[in-house]
């Protein structure tokens, strides 16, 4: 197996805040709402996005924009890094990627409560294009404002806003507009730099949570406020990503790219599935799926149809994929299922314990070459989702073991696919024609 390197307490933090955001998750569903954003926008117009720079206009959508992602496992995070140079003059950052959330935001100074990040954190006052967002400004209705609110009594009063993931991760601070700036090396070597304008996103002065080592967050979800979002009037209604292997360092990276991608859609491994999207999604910000059911070595599995349903009042159920979720989630009894056929089908290898909440566990000291059951998704419109075993067996040393890398969610709960599926696949998110592509691919040579 390719993964044979984790570090033990870095999965198991991962698994912890996994769990906390999917409760999270699973509670703006219910309410739902995102960061109590989808009432107000429902009942107001959305405040129109930033005007495209000049520059941009004459020809309509300008190609591409591309951006450099690397796995985070080597500063203790379970998630994809991207690098964005912020401010005018631009300073680089390491953003999370996060397709469950819609809020950019950056660790700010002054900096009252943060977390640990490497490099010093974002200046306002050092950048000449930076912009305070007023409390007047229709665009403050987009994000939630710390609770009690605060009173907006002055024109040049900046816009307090309040986001929050999980009990213990939140950012709190000023709503604001800056210039982001990406650098691509391309294949002869030559540097490109390529900037937007007007962003919205978050100066965060008070920021709780695991968020090892980058600086903030990239939201990519489907509300107004997201980075993709944002970009729209630029480079198009679809974005895609390739996650490198988990393990890999920080010096073997792949790309994020905006805009059509003309070498992908001629891709021959290249498949479709349909977003769940209407009046079947509840809340604005997620990438629902259907899923029908799954399959294991070929056999389809007999999981009651129910399971992965939206449920009629929209407060549960159903599937999203996110990039901000390390492991993949089913919720039950669809988990207990599929970890029932895996026990049935993998025969020769000691089942061992020891490794909570992981389970099946094998001790594979020895093997070199591991006989495990075929994976794949079927979704509800016919197609089908198929994994290499590294993307759902987890290799732990130094101990030579194991594990199944998928987990279980409350009946009736939300279940997520997540990144750790997703490495080494070309992931598409098409908005304007509402589907999800995905072809395989070593990310590392994109």
């Amino acid at each position: 197996m390719k993964h044979s390197n984790p570090k033990k307490k870095s999965l198991i933090d991962s698994t912890v805040k996994d769990l906390t955001r999917i409760h999270t998750l699973h509670k703006r569903v219910i309410e739902r709402k995102n960061q109590n954003t989808l009432t107000r926008l429902q009942k107001n117009p959305s405040p129109a996005a930033p005007p495209p720079p000049e520059q941009y206009l004459a020809s309509g959508y300008s190609s591409q924009l591309v951006a450099t992602l690397e796995s985070g496992v080597t500063q203790g995070s379970g998630e994809y890094f991207m690098d964005v140079f912020v401010g005018t003059p631009p300073k680089h950052f390491s953003l999370i990627l996060d397709t469950g959330s819609d809020l950019n935001w950056i660790q700010c100074v002054p900096c009252y409560a943060c977390f640990d990040q490497n490099g010093p954190h974002y200046d306002p006052t050092a950048s000449s294009s930076f912009k305070n967002i007023s409390c007047h400004d229709p665009r403050c209705e987009l994000v939630s404002s710390p609770d009690p609110p605060l009173p907006c009594r002055d024109k040049t009063q900046s816009c307090p806003y309040f986001y929050w993931y999980g009990d213990s991760s939140n950012t709190t601070g000023d709503f604001a507009l800056e210039t982001f700036t990406v650098n691509l090396t391309d294949s002869n070597g030559k540097s490109e730099l390529k900037l937007v304008e007007n962003v919205m996103f978050g100066c965060g002065h008070w920021n709780r949570g695991l968020f090892h080592g980058a600086s903030g967050l990239l939201g990519l979800g489907r509300g107004p406020l997201s980075f993709a979002s944002q970009l729209q009037s630029l480079y198009g209604h679809s974005f895609s990503y390739c996650l490198v292997d988990r393990n890999s360092n920080t010096s073997v990276t792949s790309k994020l790219i905006f805009g059509e991608d003309k070498d992908l859609l001629r891709h021959p491994g290249l498949n479709f599935t349909t977003f769940v999207g209407g009046k079947e999604n509840p809340v604005d910000t997620f990438y629902y799926l259907q899923i029908k059911s799954v399959l294991v070595g070929n056999e389809i599995l007999k999981i009651p149809e129910e399971t992965w349903a939206l449920s009629p009042e929209g407060s549960g159920g159903g599937t999203i994929i996110d990039s901000g979720t390390t492991l993949t989630y089913f919720a039950e009894p669809a988990y207990q299922i599929i970890k029932e056929a895996f026990v049935k089908k993998i025969k020769g290898y000691p089942m061992v314990e020891g490794y909570p909440p992981l389970g099946p566990c094998y001790n594979v000291s020895g093997v070199e070459r591991m006989e495990i059951p075929e994976f794949g998704i079927l979704f509800g419109d016919g197609a089908v989702w198929n994994f290499p075993v590294e993307n759902y067996f987890i290799q732990i040393e130094p101990d030579d073991v194991v594990c199944l890398a998928i987990l279980g969610t409350p009946r009736n709960g939300l279940s997520i696919i997540g990144n750790y599926q997703q490495q080494n696949f070309h992931v598409l998110y098409d908005i304007k024609k509402s589907r999800l592509g995905y072809a395989p691919m070593k990310c590392a040579d994109l």
